[in-house]
């Protein structure tokens, strides 16, 4: 009951305006979240390069309603773009078409996101599209695939709950796509996800065959334990290189574990989200593991 609560309570402007009113709320969401400003976040991924690891930057944000907002959301990647270019940081980009459009159109969303491609080329970066609830996967893959026609510096997310994503990784591989692949974090009916934790633990292992398989430099996004046990078998058994693939973990979460896999020598990139709009974030994380809730609720009542 209370994963559906916290996923109904991330789109709500009541419990957001709740939350944002306590000033202890900001402090415990910098766990999860490098701060509001680029400053903040180029400072923690200056901290996480220091000890080998990579970085992925997410401008927090979704849902541009209006041409302007999704305009704005744009102009503010393409700053980013510049300065982390500029900066010689090693890190790349992680962005939600709908802060770029995608609500007014797959064309506004292909337009502005083809802007952000064109820049980060310009500066050796790469981009990578995030997947956000069901009812924009197909545009979003429809996004990827013709930004690819184009640039062969982005990648998408693909989500482990969506009975569609075996289907959809086979196309990005032959595309010669580079996927991110992750659990899910949105609340999603039965029609058109795996609902228990074992199933979809179960298909993200055999997603993880697919693209260790068939995939081009896979990004293995898990926390379980029995996912990255599993794909360290898999590396081993068919001789993979530590240089074909990557681990990814979220800012935050099981640092032990990301600098422990480095010191194994694989490549582990920190997913480093930041911005004002870190609510609905926040609320997904607490949701996704209930010793996140526990940890807020006690630093919210000691206050």
């Amino acid at each position: 009951m209370i994963r559906p609560l916290l996923h109904f309570l991330s789109g709500s402007r009541l419990a957001k305006k709740f939350v944002l009113n306590f000033p202890l709320a900001r402090k415990v969401a910098r766990r999860y979240v490098a701060g509001e400003r680029l400053e903040d976040a180029l400072n923690v991924t200056r901290q996480l390069s220091q000890q080998g690891l990579l970085v992925a930057l997410d401008l927090l944000g979704e849902n541009a309603v209006r041409k302007a907002d999704a305009d704005k959301a744009t102009e503010d990647y393409l700053v980013m773009v510049e300065r982390v270019g500029a900066s010689g940081l090693s890190c790349y980009f992680s962005l939600k078409l709908t802060q770029l459009g995608l609500d007014q159109g797959v064309d506004v969303a292909v337009a502005n996101l083809s802007r952000i491609l064109e820049k980060a080329k310009a500066h050796h970066l790469f981009v990578r599209i995030d997947m956000e609830g069901s009812k924009y996967t197909e545009q979003t893959v429809e996004v990827f695939r013709r930004a690819r026609e184009q640039f062969d510096n982005v990648g998408i997310v693909i989500q482990a709950y969506l009975r569609r994503s075996k289907s959809d990784i086979a196309m990005i591989n032959r595309l010669g796509g580079r996927v991110r692949l992750c659990k899910g974090a949105y609340a999603e009916p039965p029609s058109v996800a795996y609902q228990t934790r074992p199933e979809v633990t179960r298909n993200m292992k055999d997603l993880m065959y697919d693209l260790m398989r068939d995939g081009h430099y896979p990004a293995i996004a898990s926390h379980d334990e029995q996912v990255i046990q599993e794909t360290l078998r898999t590396v081993k058994e068919y001789g993979i290189s530590p240089d074909k693939f990557e681990f990814q973990m979220l800012y935050g979460i099981r640092s032990q574990r990301q600098l422990e896999l480095k010191r194994q020598g694989y490549n582990v990139r920190v997913y480093v989200p930041f911005g004002s709009d870190w609510y609905p974030y926040f609320m997904r994380r607490l949701a996704e593991r209930p010793a996140n809730l526990v940890f807020f609720l006690t630093a919210l009542f000691r206050g």
